[in-house]
């Protein structure tokens, strides 16, 4: 039986964009893929990360933070997906594992200001954009969606 691509999320924090998008790559693909997080400088799962995701079904509150080094050398990755700036900026252009390196840039949630609810706005918008990409993506690859997204305006 062929192993499954494994695709590694990196941020800076591993508090919400790469954790979304772990949980996202489950969410829609099921087992086509192994999927991981990690971050540059890891803070912790942010709770707005784990209710969002809840609010769509997606259960990402076993999911850890993580720091790349876990990984790296360790583990052979099909694609690496950088989902933000700062981790783009930081990483060497070429890991040892990776045999595919990608770019999708995502405003950091955890950096909202405002109200409960505006911060919550802002984790879900992010949410949705991610979930976006995630299906287009795996669209591309011919990859079948196992769960249909969120709302209309989801998609």
């Amino acid at each position: 039986m062929p192993t499954k691509a494994k695709v590694l999320f990196l941020c800076t924090g591993n508090s919400a964009r790469s954790q979304m998008a772990e949980g996202l790559l489950r969410h829609y693909a099921g087992d086509a893929f192994e999927a991981y997080s990690a971050g540059l400088e890891p803070k912790g799962m942010n709770p707005l990360t784990v209710k969002v995701m809840e609010e769509m079904g997606v259960d990402v509150s076993r999911q850890r933070s993580k720091h790349v080094r876990e990984y790296l050398g360790y583990v052979n990755f099909a694609y690496l997906i950088i989902v933000c700036g700062d981790a783009e900026e930081k990483c060497p252009t070429v890991f040892v594992g990776v045999s595919k390196r990608m770019f999708w840039p995502f405003d950091d949630p955890a950096r909202a200001e405002g109200s409960a609810e505006e911060k919550l706005a802002e984790f879900r918008r992010v949410r949705d954009q991610i979930g976006a990409q995630m299906r287009e993506w795996l669209r591309e690859l011919n990859v079948p969606l196992h769960n249909a997204p969120l709302a209309q305006s989801d998609l």
